[in-house]
């Protein structure tokens, strides 16, 4: 049997790798290794992870925890190197763009392990995002790549990556809201918050270039404060650790009273929050795509976007402008709203496809209809 060995470190990561290691599961033809980096770690919410999502405790837990870009990379490369040489597997997994990703690749490649990286070749061109260069340097170290979208193809060809190793697949992330998507309905935590369904509006904010700049992180607060005073829509923002943090470090608190704070969120509570806003305002990558597939609208307060599909099939439009035209902005999102189409692929089978497409590499029988730029079967 394959010995797979998967690799989380942050939260989206939990939503990528249950599909995956579900899938892989249901074949009875792997043994598979979960490896926790601690990258970001809180207990109550790991907790919750593992249950909503049907995920296995992990087998290995490194506890890296927070640290500059440098020092966790290089913790987590540290703790994993003696793992990987104890559990010697077929393919390390790795999923998404944070430093547990690139620091996984990394050290696998070294030891001369496979590496498979799920949702590869996305590239939003913009060198001052963290995340642009785990995605890089990831995808040059990786011998299976699976793409969410036809533009990651393309990115991945015009960088050299040859096009056997490029395998259209779909999105994983859609695979998780699929299954859950139903139950986060049912648990009615807009209806239980006071809030009408389709009224309020959701916003996420956890960016370095949105949150770490005090004059830009209180002129976000500000607008967003601004919106429900002349919009008449309550905002909603559960409050990412790092955000809360910069707040409370700039002093900056009295600028959330207009605003309805939460905590950080479980997976399905968020989900259902999400399902039923009437207008979502993020700098998160992932909710870009779930608002694609749930119909709602959404402004991505960023200049760029890794995952043009939203925009060009889905819900999804970018603001950078200045902040204070933040509620102008969304009175239009509100009043023009995109119903947008279900990009391809993205049909709750994408772990299957990946499932299929790497055990088929082993004996290689992966059809050439499934890498580059065209549609992967199986």
């Amino acid at each position: 049997m394959q010995k797979l060995l998967h690799i989380v470190g942050a939260r989206p990561n939990f939503m990528k790798i249950a599909p995956v290691m579900k899938a892989f599961e249901r074949t009875g033809e792997v043994r598979q290794t979960l490896v926790h980096t601690g990258q970001h770690y809180d207990d109550e919410l790991s907790k919750y992870f593992f249950e909503d999502l049907g995920l296995p405790r992990p087998d290995v837990d490194l506890g890296v925890g927070s640290a500059s870009h440098a020092v966790q990379t290089a913790r987590v490369m540290i703790a994993l190197e003696p793992v990987l040489k104890r559990v010697r597997p077929d393919w390390v997994f790795t999923v998404g763009d944070v430093n547990s990703t690139v620091a996984a690749a990394l050290v696998a490649a070294k030891l001369g392990i496979r590496v498979a990286h799920v949702e590869a070749g996305l590239r939003s061109g913009d060198w001052t995002m963290p995340e642009e260069i785990n995605r890089v340097v990831t995808d040059r170290l990786s011998d299976a790549l699976f793409t969410t979208e036809p533009s990651a193809a393309d990115n991945l060809l015009a960088e050299g990556v040859p096009a056997d190793r490029i395998h259209f697949v779909g999105n994983v992330m859609i695979d998780t809201l699929l299954e859950h998507q139903e139950k986060a309905r049912a648990l009615g935590v807009a209806v239980g918050m006071g809030l009408e369904p389709g009224d309020y509006i959701l916003v996420t904010l956890h960016r370095p270039s949105n949150v770490d700049s005090r004059d830009r992180l209180a002129a976000l607060l500000d607008a967003l404060g601004q919106v429900p005073l002349l919009t008449g829509h309550p905002v909603v923002l559960p409050l990412h650790p790092r955000t809360a943090a910069r707040i409370r470090e700039l002093r900056l608190e009295h600028l959330l009273a207009p605003l309805h704070v939460l905590p950080p969120l479980r997976y399905l509570e968020f989900l259902g929050l999400m399902a039923s806003a009437g207008l979502v305002l993020t700098d998160s990558g992932g909710i870009q795509e779930e608002t694609t597939v749930l119909g709602v609208p959404c402004v991505t307060l960023r200049p760029n976007t890794e995952r043009p599909v939203t925009i060009t099939h889905g819900t999804n439009r970018l603001y950078d402008g200045d902040p204070a035209g933040i509620v102008d902005e969304v009175r239009s999102a509100l009043l023009e709203r995109r119903e947008g189409t279900i990009p391809p692929l993205w049909d709750g089978s994408a772990a299957s496809r990946i499932a299929g497409i790497t055990l088929a590499l082993e004996t290689g029988a992966v059809p050439a209809s499934t890498t580059g730029t065209r549609v992967s079967a199986g």
